[in-house]
């Protein structure tokens, strides 16, 4: 983002997590993204989850995440990204959970994405509830706008539109926000048992943010109660991003 935020190009290994995933099966950069958070009674979140998770808080608190940014070079090891299929928009809402051996991860109740071959092959390749919207980003200096709306599978036309001002970049990294954004394991349910894989990436380039303008029922169509007050939210230029095998989680 020109003025503000620059994206980070380097993939030296120093910056990743010790424990490096090996092998990934999927390589990617997260860009332009914005993290607006709520916090939730962990009941409202409980509910929701599957056998073998547990609701992950913060002060006693559960917190849901709705996340719209742009995927770019969306591709598998060795193999170069096919730029229409591999640069599209994306919108997440997840929340933060344990495994069976107490690990921390994410647990995702919707991804909406703007590319049907995407959202197919993730959904029976990869378990995860991807949805295919029409959506938009974009990025002006100090300023990001996020348009989306559902069209397959329902709730057709659940959206988010979201306009949020980026703020300064993080002197230092709270523990609420390394909560919510300094997450790499990933959990799904496929073919009835739970999984979970492992996402290295370098440390996010935090900087505050402030909603303007926003328009959304992606949450409650995940079948949680519509967020209470103002997010919490943070802004990034984006990381990229290397993705680990599914295996039985708890191993």
């Amino acid at each position: 983002m020109a003025g503000e935020m620059q994206i980070p190009t380097s993939t030296d290994v120093s910056w990743w997590p010790s424990q490096s995933i090996g092998r990934p099966v999927m390589v990617q950069t997260w860009e332009t993204l914005a993290f607006l958070h709520w916090d939730y009674d962990p009941g409202d979140v409980q509910r929701l989850l599957p056998a073998g998770l547990d609701v992950d808080t913060a002060d006693g608190r559960a917190w849901v995440g709705l996340i719209p940014f742009l995927m770019v070079g969306v591709r598998a090891p060795g193999v170069p990204a096919v730029p229409w299929l591999s640069r599209f928009p994306e919108t997440n809402v997840r929340t933060y959970v344990r495994g069976p051996d107490g690990r921390a991860g994410i647990w995702f109740f919707s991804l909406d994405a703007a590319r049907m071959p995407a959202v197919l092959a993730a959904r029976t390749g990869y378990g995860l509830p991807y949805f295919w919207s029409a959506m938009a980003v974009r990025a002006a200096p100090g300023t990001l706008a996020y348009r989306s709306r559902r069209r397959w599978p329902g709730p057709v036309g659940a959206r988010c539109d979201a306009e949020v001002r980026v703020g300064e970049p993080l002197a230092g990294v709270e523990p609420l926000d390394e909560f919510l954004t300094a997450r790499f394991r990933l959990y799904s349910r496929v073919a009835g048992r739970l999984v979970t894989a492992e996402a290295e990436h370098p440390p996010w380039p935090l900087h505050r943010g402030r909603v303007t303008a926003l328009d959304q029922d992606l949450v409650q169509a995940a079948g949680l109660p519509a967020p209470a007050g103002e997010p919490l939210v943070h802004t990034t230029p984006g990381v990229t991003v290397r993705i680990g095998r599914w295996h039985a989680a708890g191993t």
